[in-house]
Order: structure tokens, then C-alpha cells, then sequence
């Protein structure tokens, strides 16, 4: 008997490897004789690096550079495992060097957050022989359409005096041309994949600065200058010789992130959990499985909506595979993941109990509810005999 563990991290208790690693230890306790295949996984999200990185036997590697407010934070990005006939792949998640945890509350401001550590983590990867780079947005502090990004690679983003913008998204209303000459020339070798789940144009109700601009310490007043802001950036691109991409769905995620990397960087725009399963080779990893397992922090109405569950989901179906979900929890519309096909879906936590405390005890409340799940497969197998 295989069967393929292929979960997501259960955010702030146990990376996706480590979930995978109790499952399979439960299993082992009533199928002692299966093949176990682990295969960590995620949707492009936080952990995205960790996973890939594990799934791929890959590297990490730490390096200071700017954060959204312009001082040294401590970053990483990860090396995947090296296959054959295949370019050295960096995985990258903006968030790492660009991230809303890197500014306190009170500090929040994004007419002034920049994305230049993301274009040096890019740099830095390019730098290693990396010519395939895989870009996970979300969870950014900024709302500068790329344009520190693009910056800290050699873009020189002009006003009208002919002097260097300040960073931040409210200077690219000062915006006036930009010059390419000095971009960094490694890129034009390199392949950029970008992990986006969200199909928000850059500007307007639904675009970066409205929908996202809030959570980032936007006030009503800044999101109306960031939008304007935004709007006259690619418009300045435009006639710069850029596709005008303003309205290509993505083009507003991460503070418009997602057009920056359309525009410097030729980056395609794809769902997340479909980059990672490609990455580490899940639908051929699944070939000959008679079960496979997955699961995330928590399973609810959201989780069809391109959550890594449903990717899994997705492949295994197209072999026929019975599928079982583990969430550390079930929230509100958990019932969708099995109209969609999945077979059974559990949760982990025994009893009633804060957040805290269910995360505290994630670990031994996985390998419970895993060792139960296994117990009654067994026992399902048996009765086939």
C-alpha cells in the first residue's frame, strides 16, 4: 500500500514537513508495512518557502537587506533541491523581506513602505547562478506597485528634474519617466513565476490601495492619494513603452505588487497551490497511491477557493484516489471541501479549548486524531480482505 502525505504548514504550530512527519508516524502504528511518500505542499502563501524547500531536500539562505521602512531586517528565501535538466530555482516570498510584521502598529504607513528588500532578495538569488524564480505575494507593508522592487534592481524611476523618487508609494505621484539602462541585465536569463491568488486590479473599489491599502495603516485619505498615486505610475509606464496591465486581474495584489512584476520582471501571474504541486512534482509523486492525505490549519467555506487542500484534491481525483483532509480545525462551510470530492475531512482538537492552547498541543492532538484515522482505514482494509 502508498500513501502520499501531502499536507499545508498549521500556521503558527507546525511547518507542513512537521505535519506530514506525525501523520505518517500515527499510520505507521496500524499500517506498519505501507510505503509512506511525504511531500510537504502550500498555495503560495506564508510558508510556501519552508514547504518547498523541505519537499525538494533545498537550502535556505539568510540575508539582511531594507525593509518596508528603509532599515536592515533580517530575511530569507530558499534554493530547491537540484534535478536533473532543470534551471537552480529560488523560492521567494515577498513577505520575508517586505512584510507587515517587519512595522509595528503604530508605525504603518504606506505612503512611505518600500518592496527595495524584495528586489534585493531577487538580486541576491540571481547572484547564486538562480535563473527560475518562483515570487509568493502577500503580506506585504507596502503599496508601491513594485516600484522599490524595481529600484533596488537597477530601475531608475525619474521626476521631473531628473532625480532619483524617494521610495514609497505616495512619491509615484512625482513620477515623471523611467530609465532602464542599468537594469540588472541577469534577468533577461531568468524565468519568474508569481504565486497570486488574488484578481484585484490596481486601481479603483477593488484595487490595491482600496481593498488592501487598510490593513497596512492607510487612512481614508491616503488610500484615495495611494490610488491616484498608482493610477499615474502606469500611466507613466505606458507611455514608457510598458503594456498598460492596470486592469489584468493580479495587477493590484500585494499593493500592486502584481503589475510590478508583470512590468520589470515578465513575471506570470499564476495560482499559487498550482506553482508549488509543479515545483515538487506532486502529480507524478501520486502515480500508483492508494490513499492520500492533506490538510491545513483549518478547513472551511474559503478552502475551495484555490487553498492547498484542493489542489491536492485535484490531482489525486484525476487517479482516482481517495482523499482524506486533517485541519487542525473545521470552521463554516468545512462541508463544501467533501461536495467538491474529497472523502472524509477531521479535525484535531479533542475538546473545547481557547486558540492558545490549541496550538500549544497541535502536535500530540495531530498524532491522535491521525492515529484514530489510521486505525479506521485499516480496519476498512481489512474488511475488503
Amino acid at each position: 500500500m502508498k500513501i502520499v502525505i501531502a499536507p499545508d504548514s498549521f500556521k503558527e504550530s507546525l511547518s507542513a514537513m512537521e505535519v506530514a512527519a506525525e501523520i505518517e508516524a500515527a499510520f505507521k502504528l496500524h499500517l506498519p508495512h505501507a510505503e509512506y511518500l511525504k511531500v510537504p505542499v502550500a498555495d503560495g502563501g506564508e510558508g510556501t518557502v519552508q514547504s518547498m524547500v523541505d519537499a525538494t531536500n533545498g537550502s535556505i539562505i539568510e540575508i539582511q537587506v531594507t525593509g518596508p521602512l528603509g532599515n536592515k531586517v533580517s530575511a530569507h528565501y530558499g534554493i530547491l533541491g537540484q534535478t536533473a535538466d532543470a534551471p537552480l530555482t529560488a523560492v521567494i516570498e515577498m513577505a520575508a523581506a517586505s512584510g507587515l510584521h517587519h512595522v509595528k502598529m503604530a508605525d504603518r504607513n504606506p505612503l512611505f513602505t518600500t518592496t527595495y528588500g524584495t528586489g534585493e532578495l531577487i538580486n541576491d538569488a540571481l547572484s547564486r547562478g538562480i535563473r527560475h524564480i518562483i515570487l509568493g505575494l502577500g503580506g506585504s507593508a507596502t503599496n508601491d506597485g513594485g516600484a522599490g522592487m524595481a529600484q533596488a534592481l537597477g530601475v531608475r524611476l525619474l521626476d521631473q528634474a531628473g532625480e532619483e523618487l524617494p521610495v514609497g508609494g505616495g512619491a509615484l505621484s512625482q513620477l515623471a519617466s523611467v530609465d532602464l539602462s542599468q537594469l540588472q541585465p541577469l534577468l533577461s536569463e531568468c524565468t519568474v513565476e508569481v504565486a497570486c491568488d488574488v484578481d484585484n486590479p490596481l486601481c479603483g473599489e477593488r484595487g490595491a490601495s482600496a481593498v488592501f491599502g487598510p490593513q497596512k495603516g492607510a487612512t481614508p485619505e491616503m488610500v484615495q492619494l495611494l490610488d491616484k498615486a498608482l493610477g499615474h505610475y502606469a500611466d507613466v509606464l505606458a507611455r514608457s513603452g510598458f503594456a498598460d496591465l492596470r486592469e489584468q486581474p493580479g495587477a493590484g495584489a500585494a499593493g500592486g505588487m502584481g503589475l510590478g512584476v508583470m512590468a520589470f520582471l515578465g513575471g506570470k501571474l499564476r495560482p499559487g497551490i498550482d506553482i508549488v504541486m509543479e515545483a515538487v512534482g506532486l502529480a507524478e509523486k501520486l502515480i500508483g497511491a492508494h490513499l492520500v492525505i492533506t490538510g491545513e490549519g483549518r478547513i472551511d467555506g474559503q478552502t475551495i477557493y484555490g487553498k492547498t487542500p484542493m489542489g491536492v484534491l485535484r490531482l489525486a481525483k484525476a487517479q482516482q484516489i481517495p482523499v482524506i483532509g486533517i485541519a487542525g480545525c473545521l470552521g463554516d462551510g468545512a462541508e463544501k471541501v467533501l461536495e467538491k470530492g474529497m472523502d472524509a475531512i477531521f479535525d484535531v482538537i479533542p475538546a473545547a479549548t481557547d486558540i492558545e492552547h490549541a496550538l500549544q498541543h497541535a502536535r500530540p492532538n495531530l498524532h491522535r486524531a491521525a492515529r484514530n484515522i489510521a486505525a479506521m482505514w485499516a480496519l476498512g482494509q481489512q474488511s475488503k480482505a
